[in-house]
């Protein structure tokens, strides 16, 4: 039994609530005009940080009102969740708030850095399975157990509440709104915010973007029920569900004006255009809901992105920019076979030069050909202003009789 006054989970008297109770513990994440992708999609953008909330994630709201919803026996017992990270981080931080034990089970492929974050919030951290849905097995597993109150990451009315302050804010801000694009793991997020925007404001769009990889959301609404996926592949980690939440479905039925999925080659792209423009570092699935920008058909409108999440580990970090990089031909890699003979590389070099390319690497190869005195191979790596120029790059050695190949880009 709760120690509050009950209500209708997802009604606006919930909301109401659930909105005044976050804010004990939330930072504001004013809405951010981007001039960058409103010109690339035709429409008003703008950004609702969450990846600046409070443990890096949206996640923090429906832990919250969900925690601060128990009663003090259900508090002594503890609390258990699984995660791939940003839930875990919200469920630790309110248990600590409200001084009680957090245990949450987490895949093993969890980026360290969420880890040892959730573990800095006084909860005990068990890995377990290569996916969430291992994960959320063994935490409800050891709920039954041991009487912890199990606090599901998406397939919760209350959680899912907790999280429809974020629509709450974006209207008081942006009372004129057109879009609100949310990504979707299990649909929690989506589920709060769009019953809220329906309540409030119903011809308010609000659509939910999945990753291609794990597109668990869109597969049930083309059935028309809840539906697993054999597995889920995406850069996205924090978005790798299987199922979509059973409670939640039929709100997302209801309400979800539409759902667009994303490959993961546009979330390398976001990652870059959202760094070099805003400065920003918001993880993939945060970037779910920028990535599909450019799939709305819309133009002229008033459309907010949320960024549900910013905790990446600076390896994955790297190697996102890297690839950004390379989709973006301001990196590529060429192989010139030239004669083994003094002063080649001297005239390559200037080749490239003149045409304003930057070397970042050399590798010569004198092995290509067993005669030595024909032709050696010489990989170079460059950096370009982006496509266009890369093709002047490749015309000029061409023209010089270098016969370039374009290859794999290795850093």
């Amino acid at each position: 039994m709760s120690v509050n006054k009950e209500y209708e989970y997802l009604s606006l008297e919930a909301f109401e609530e659930a909105s005044e109770k976050v804010r004990e513990v939330t930072v504001e994440t004013k809405l951010i005009h981007s001039d960058f992708f409103s010109m690339t999609c035709g429409n008003q953008v703008y950004l609702k940080p969450e990846n600046m909330q409070r443990t890096g994630a949206y996640k923090i709201r429906g832990a919250y009102y969900r925690v601060s919803r128990l009663s003090e026996e259900e508090r002594e017992r503890g609390v258990i969740t699984a995660s791939a990270g940003n839930h875990a981080q919200g469920v630790a931080f309110a248990a600590q708030s409200f001084g009680c034990r957090a245990v949450i089970v987490m895949p093993t492929t969890t980026p360290l850095i969420k880890v040892n974050r959730t573990k800095a919030l006084g909860a005990e951290v068990i890995l377990h399975g290569d996916i969430y849905d291992d994960a959320c097995a063994e935490a409800m597993r050891l709920a039954k157990e041991n009487g912890y109150t199990f606090v599901h990451p998406f397939d919760d009315l209350c959680v899912a509440t907790g999280q429809g302050s974020i629509a709450m804010e974006i209207f008081k801000e942006l009372p004129l709104v057109d879009y609100i694009l949310v990504p979707v793991g299990g649909g929690g997020l989506a589920t709060g915010i769009s019953a809220l925007v329906k309540l409030l404001h119903p011809k308010v769009k609000v659509i939910g973007v999945e990753p291609e990889g794990a597109a668990c959301l869109t597969a049930s609404l083309k059935k028309g029920k809840v539906t697993t996926l054999k597995s889920a592949s995406t850069i996205a980690d924090g978005t790798a569900v299987k199922t979509p939440g059973k409670l939640i479905f039929p709100y997302l039925q209801k309400n979800l004006d539409d759902v667009i999925t994303v490959p993961d080659s546009d979330l390398v792209i976001a990652f870059l255009d959202m760094v070099e423009n805003h400065k920003m570092i918001v993880e993939n699935s945060g970037l779910l809901s920028v990535a599909a920008l450019k799939q709305l058909k819309c133009k002229g409108k008033k459309v907010v992105s949320v960024l549900s999440g910013g905790n990446m580990d600076v390896i994955t970090m790297s190697s996102v920019v890297q690839q950004g990089l390379i989709l973006r031909d301001r990196i590529f890699t060429v192989s010139v076979l030239l004669p083994d003979k003094p002063g080649e590389l001297e005239r390559v070099a200037g080749t490239i030069a003149r045409e304003n390319g930057n070397v970042i690497k050399l590798e010569h190869n004198q092995f290509v050909n067993t005669n030595r005195s024909a032709e050696v191979e010489l990989r170079i790596t460059l950096e370009a202003f982006g496509t266009e120029h890369k093709e002047q790059i490749l015309s000029a050695l061409d023209k010089n009789g270098y016969k370039p190949k374009q290859v794999r880009a290795a850093l």
